[in-house]
């Protein structure tokens, strides 16, 4: 939890996320209110890779998500970059989290 919660903390305040909510073992990041939760593995055997991903506010908070990942030794999946396959305007970055997870910023918001 220490190093997900690290990751968490670091990896969206670029996009406007923060704890928002620590109850025991789960603790939930948000905006305005909690809309993601951390907490440990409650099930046996090796834990399946999840793919997340959370919304931008502009291309530049993509791109400070992404340096903020590397900045904390963050795996890079995918750098900053547009991704037509998906739509004109999709801008998106993916990391991995401490867990394995595949986690991404996106902007939908055309280049300015």
């Amino acid at each position: 939890m220490a190093a997900s919660t690290a990751f968490y903390d670091a990896v969206l305040a670029p996009v406007g996320g923060r704890r928002i909510l620590d109850v025991g073992e789960a603790i939930g990041y948000g905006v305005d209110f909690p809309s993601f939760w951390l907490g440990p593995a409650r099930t046996d055997g090796p834990a399946r890779e999840s793919h997340i991903a959370f919304t931008a506010a502009s291309r530049a908070a993509v791109v400070a998500f992404h340096e903020a990942a590397l900045a904390i030794g963050a795996e890079s999946l995918h750098a900053p970059r547009e991704w037509p396959e998906y739509h004109a305007s999709y801008f998106g970055a993916f990391v991995r989290d401490p867990d394995g997870n595949n986690v991404e910023a996106v902007c939908h918001l055309p280049a300015a």
